[in-house]
């Protein structure tokens, strides 16, 4: 894999990473003193801390994306304003993030995010209500089918 050029490619190569779930090929975009936070939550420390919350959040969900509105760098410091999907089974929520990252050496030494979590908790909700919807329409059409009584 090249080395990504400058400190907005990390975090580009970083994201997709994340968004093809691969943990470990994220982790080698970060420093061993990585900072991550999403804020107001406490931030992890160090790579481990970093690599253990990564690697629950894969555990949980089947799918990431990070669709970027916009990316910009002054100097080792990258900001994104994006739209974040987080997807486990038939739930999904997205939400809107905005995230600083630090780069030090084409190495990720901060990622902290900042989000509206009332917007998280209704995202989450409107996402769970569609998947037990699908799951009793799924439920539904089965039975209504000849053969399926």
């Amino acid at each position: 894999m090249p080395e990504p050029e400058s400190p907005t490619e990390t975090v580009r190569a970083f994201l997709a990473a994340l968004e093809e779930l691969d943990i470990d090929r994220a982790v080698t975009f970060v420093a061993a003193d990585v900072v991550y936070q999403n804020v107001p939550l406490p931030p992890a420390r160090g790579v481990k801390a970093f690599e253990k919350q990564l690697r629950t959040m894969a555990k949980y969900s089947s799918r990431f994306e990070a669709r970027l509105h916009h990316i910009a760098a002054d100097g080792p410091v990258v900001l994104t304003e994006r739209t974040d999907v987080l997807a486990a089974g038939s739930w999904e929520a997205e939400f809107w993030v905005c995230g600083t990252f630090e780069v030090r050496e084409g190495r990720i030494v901060l990622w902290r995010d900042y989000f509206d979590w009332t917007t998280f908790l209704a995202a989450s909700v409107r996402g769970g209500a569609r998947a037990l919807a699908a799951t009793v329409s799924k439920r539904l059409g089965r039975r209504e089918k000849p053969g399926n009584r």
